[in-house]
Parts: structure tokens; C-alpha cells; sequence
């Protein structure tokens, strides 16, 4: 593929109307409380469309007066780094390498998918790696950096996050409710090849969990088994008195959309019964738009530290040749997340971003 299938080359801006409220933490942004109806809606957000282009899986962690923007870069070599003060700042800020790929061995093939946390007073990058000799022995890893400033200091490997499974495993995402932390990754499940399932387990420490370990959801609609059967991709967003947990299914073309579990917030979240899931997706391919395969999403706040926001990949065309995984033109894009009067994230399917 060549550029003339990228967005253009040129940034489209889009206002939205703020009319959200939410604050922020670190790991997942907790707003369970009473929203202020009364606050001042005559606001604009802006953002350039695409965000980014060619960078899938975008994470995007708004802490201490910055953005910080990481994502699987299409050579599949190395992580970067950016930050801006603004979202929209984002395009233009400078990549900085913070680690490459090992030669040979565990992290030397599939770099794939970072996130950037701040965890216990540290920076963390949770990610996933194969190996050269065998690039599909895809397992999670995690870097760390104590500086103040990510772009800054020493990154550290932290070593694999070990699950009781030795399988295909990928997308770890962290966050904290109640006092306690828990990790989400994407998980295949081999007993009955069910495809990737999502789990969840407390964590020890930012790279260490403990037993149990549950399933929150195996791919089981048809919209999930396209290609692949896939559940992967979990973001978390806390607000309006339950944890939602975004997740991406199946194959990366195309057929590539977005599935929403979610608890209330006073529900225990280890027991799986506890968790609904929308049996149908909640963000999906939409050829008018020229927005194929959206999906792998992450959730930030606007700089107002009000308005809701969706970060996600997507292509602008449908026909792929060969495997979607070598096509490097996933962008990131970001849109406006909007509510309904149930409380319920609406992803506004038809509106452009």
C-alpha cells in the first residue's frame, strides 16, 4: 500500500460539544459521582483526524499537566514515547525511542501493543513480544522507569508478566477500584481452542498476579470469530456507578469492532456473574465515513478534565492484500464519547470523529 491510502496527509478538525462529567486517575478515571448539570457546555474540543497515522493500538495516559501517547509502531521494532500538553499536540510532538527490539530470544519479534502506567511511583509499559525463532510465541513483558519524566531517565526491563497458562497472551491493561489493582490482558485458550479470551487478576505489584485468575468474556458472537476468534484490546473507564471495559474482536481488517463489558461499581468484580456484556458491538466498521475496522481503544479526558474521549485505530479503506497484520496504515483517531440517559457509554456510531 502507499501513502495515497493514508487520511490525506492532512489534519481535518472537528468541534464537539462538551456535556460529560468525569475526573481523572492515573491507571482508570473513577467519575461514579454526582455530575454538576450546571456546568458551562459552550466549550469546544478539537483534535486533528487522524490523530496519527500509522500507529495501531493507541494508548493515550493524561497525567501531571501532559498527554503521553504510545503505539504499536508498523515495523513492529521498537516503542515510542510522546507527550504534549494537549491532545491535539500529540501529532506533531516528537517520537522518542525508549527501547528496541532484542536480537534474538523472548522481545526480539511482534512488538506489539504498549500501554504506559503509572504504578507504585513508577512508570510502567506493559507490552507484548514473540521471538525471532518463533515470532508467534506472543507473551506479555513489561519496562520500567522511576524518573519523573518518562522521556527521561532509564527504562528498565522489567521482566515477563508470567499468567498460570503458558499460552499466547498480549494487551495487559491495569487499573485500581477500591483499593486494589487488578491486570486485563487477552489470553488464547487452549483446552478447547475458544479463541483469545479476556481475564482479569488482582495484582502483587505492577508485574505480578495472584490466583484466581477469571474469564470475563470468550469470543462467542458471530461478530467476534471474523477472521479470528478474538476478545483482546480491554480499556477500562469507571463512571455513572459501574467499571466498563472496552475490548476489540476479531480478525484486524475490516471486520475488526469493538465489544463493551461491564459491573457495578459495588459488585465483586473477581466473580465473573457479575459481569454483563452488550451482545452486540458497540463500535463497528462504517464505510460512509471511510472508517474501517476501528478498534484496540483507549479512554482519556479533554483538556477541560470533563469531556470523555475515545482513542482507537482504523483504516481508511477496506480492501487489504494479504495478511491485515502486514498493512501498516491504522491510524489513531479520536472522538467525543457521549452518554445516554442510562448512564451507558453511546459511541455515536454514524458521526464522524
Amino acid at each position: 500500500m502507499t501513502y495515497r491510502h493514508l487520511f490525506a496527509g492532512a489534519f481535518i478538525y472537528a468541534c464537539t460539544w462538551i456535556s460529560a462529567c468525569a475526573v481523572d486517575e492515573p491507571a482508570a478515571r473513577d467519575a461514579s459521582g454526582a455530575c454538576d448539570e450546571g456546568h458551562d457546555a459552550a466549550k469546544a474540543v478539537t483534535s486533528p483526524s487522524p490523530l496519527v497515522p500509522r500507529r495501531a493500538d493507541p494508548w493515550v495516559l493524561r497525567q501531571g499537566g501532559f498527554y503521553y501517547f504510545i503505539a504499536t509502531v508498523p515495523e513492529y521494532d521498537r516503542i515510542e514515547l510522546r507527550r504534549s500538553t494537549t491532545v491535539a499536540g500529540l501529532a506533531d510532538a516528537d517520537a522518542e525511542v525508549i527501547w528496541r527490539k532484542h536480537a534474538t530470544g523472548p522481545m526480539s519479534a511482534h512488538i506489539w501493543a504498549p500501554e504506559l502506567h503509572y504504578i507504585d511511583g513508577a512508570w510502567i509499559v506493559y507490552f507484548a513480544a514473540g521471538e525471532k525463532e518463533d515470532p508467534w510465541k506472543i507473551r506479555m513483558y513489561a519496562l520500567r522507569n522511576a524518573s519523573a519524566n518518562p522521556l527521561e531517565g532509564e527504562w528498565q526491563e522489567a521482566g515477563r508478566i508470567a499468567t498460570p497458562v503458558d499460552s499466547f497472551s498480549l494487551d495487559a491493561t491495569s487499573f485500581t477500584h477500591k483499593g486494589k489493582r487488578y491486570l486485563v490482558w487477552a489470553q488464547y485458550e487452549t483446552e478447547n481452542d475458544l479463541g483469545s479470551q479476556l481475564l482479569m487478576a488482582e495484582q502483587v505489584s505492577a508485574t505480578e498476579i495472584r490466583e484466581p485468575v477469571i474469564t470475563l468474556t470468550t469470543p462467542t458472537y458471530d461478530w467476534e470469530i471474523q477472521g479470528h476468534k478474538v476478545n483482546e484490546g480491554p480499556a477500562v473507564l469507571k463512571k455513572n456507578g459501574r467499571v466498563f471495559i472496552s475490548y476489540s474482536a476479531s480478525a484486524t481488517d475490516a471486520n475488526y469492532a469493538m465489544g463493551l463489558l461491564w459491573a457495578d461499581t459495588d459488585a465483586d468484580l473477581m466473580d465473573p456473574a457479575n459481569w454483563n456484556k452488550a451482545p452486540e458491538p458497540v463500535f463497528h466498521t462504517n464505510p460512509e465515513l471511510k472508517r474501517f475496522g476501528p478498534g484496540h481503544n483507549s479512554f482519556t479526558l479533554a483538556e477541560d478534565g470533563e469531556t470523555d474521549l475515545l482513542v482507537y485505530h482504523a483504516r481508511d479503506y477496506r480492501d487489504i492484500d494479504g495478511n491485515p497484520l502486514s498493512d501498516g496504515n491504522r491510524a489513531t483517531r479520536v472522538r467525543e464519547l457521549h452518554w445516554d440517559e442510562n448512564g451507558m457509554p453511546d459511541f455515536r456510531q454514524a458521526a464522524p470523529d
